[in-house]
């Protein structure tokens, strides 16, 4: 039993040295210019155990995404249970994604490289990273759990958040203000619009276009199966 545990504590420490190894070779150079072997020699294992934790550059990249996703949800977490305003947490739960990547935007752009090829363990659409979306979902799903909201709208809402967030992402590569400061306004921008526009998307006589929404994107297999 201990033998196994020194095993494990071993390897989840190797697996620690290789990811921190490519961050440290992929901020310096960049993700092209780096290739596994680089990121081996500077881990201090041979080649075939950086193969064996992470089978590709692009695995390293996943593996960061949820790393960002997970500091993304404890900081969330940490604040929901402080505070109820819904424009405080809506405001934590979009700002801390850029917090948390505003060194990495090379790498955030790895991932929107490959939007186009739906098969693509990266591509942000596809099934490679469909668990990740839904974390970053159940984000905004959290961050509106104290609101009165019709069921619908609780189902649709988060969503339409994640979208918006990843629409601010797009630009947030692009942007080169300090502290990338033109999407940070876009962000509080749009969350003031939401939140205005919120009291209206919950009247009554607008159920049946909030039902109508979350039916096309049900067909379109974007909501679960029981969303409705």
């Amino acid at each position: 039993m201990v033998k196994n545990e020194l095993a494990t504590d071993k390897g989840e420490q190797t697996r620690k040295q290789i990811f921190s190894s490519a961050l440290e070779l992929f901020r310096e150079r960049g993700f092209d210019a780096t290739t596994m072997q680089a990121i081996a020699a500077h881990a201090g294992v041979v080649k075939s155990a950086a193969y064996y934790y992470f089978p590709s550059k692009e695995a390293l990249i996943q593996a960061y995404y949820e790393n960002v996703q997970a500091a993304q949800e404890r900081l969330c977490e940490e604040l929901f249970v402080t505070t109820k305003d819904l424009k405080t947490r809506l405001v934590t739960a979009l700002h801390s994604k850029f917090d948390l990547t505003k060194d990495d935007r090379n790498l955030l752009g790895v991932v929107f490289r490959y939007t186009g090829e739906p098969h693509h363990p990266l591509s942000c659409l596809g099934p490679g990273t469909a668990a990740i979306r839904r974390r970053s979902t159940r984000v905004f799903q959290d961050a509106i759990a104290e609101e009165k909201l019709p069921q619908d709208l609780r189902v649709l809402l988060p969503l339409a958040l994640w979208a918006l967030q990843m629409g601010l992402l797009v630009m947030f590569l692009y942007d080169d203000s300090e502290n990338q400061q033109r999407t940070r306004r876009m962000a509080d921008g749009a969350l003031n619009l939401t939140l205005k526009l919120l009291g209206l998307a919950k009247l009554a006589i607008l159920k049946p276009i909030r039902k109508a929404v979350l039916e096309l994107l049900q067909q379109a297999e974007l909501l679960p199966g029981d969303s409705l």
